[in-house]
């Protein structure tokens, strides 16, 4: 056999998963496109190995590292997109763009500290009770004259 079938193959193989990983926008589909690659990688260790009669079949033993990685960062890969999507909702890569860390973030006030979630949120909470504490004063007393006029 010759060196050529498996290495076309494998130049197939690399280019679908990298017009995969670049064109998709789902994080599933991109990691599928990773595994294509990784696949080829796999397809050419193996094929060289063959076609060089390596006595210790180094190329062999790399695939089987290969695919040991490779089972790892699927796992791995999908529990993060799981998680993403429990969290944000989308597995869309282009609508997580607020996960990326800019490169300088603006600067904040060292004399204030800062909020968290939980403090604006008490906070909110805290204005809407004092709101509707005066609306219910504010009916309280349109009652009271209301019913001091009817009684008169």
């Amino acid at each position: 056999m010759h060196l050529a079938y498996p290495a076309v193959l494998a130049v197939l193989l690399f280019c679908v998963g990298l017009y995969g990983v670049l064109a998709r926008r789902n994080a599933v589909l991109v990691l599928m496109s990773v595994e294509l690659m990784l696949n080829a990688v796999n397809l050419n260790l193996v094929a060289f190995d063959v076609s060089l009669r390596d006595s210790l079949h180094a190329g062999q033993a790399l695939t089987l590292f290969t695919i040991a990685l490779a089972a790892a960062e699927i796992g791995i890969g999908l529990a993060i997109v799981l998680q993403v999507y429990r969290n944000r909702g989308t597995s869309d890569i282009d609508r997580l763009r607020d996960l990326r860390e800019d490169a300088d973030p603006p600067p904040s006030p060292a004399h204030l500290p800062l909020r968290t979630d939980a403090q604006e949120t008490e906070q909110e909470l805290a204005q809407q009770s004092r709101e509707n504490g005066r609306e219910q004063k504010l009916a309280q007393q349109g009652r009271e004259t209301s019913a001091g006029g009817q009684t008169e």
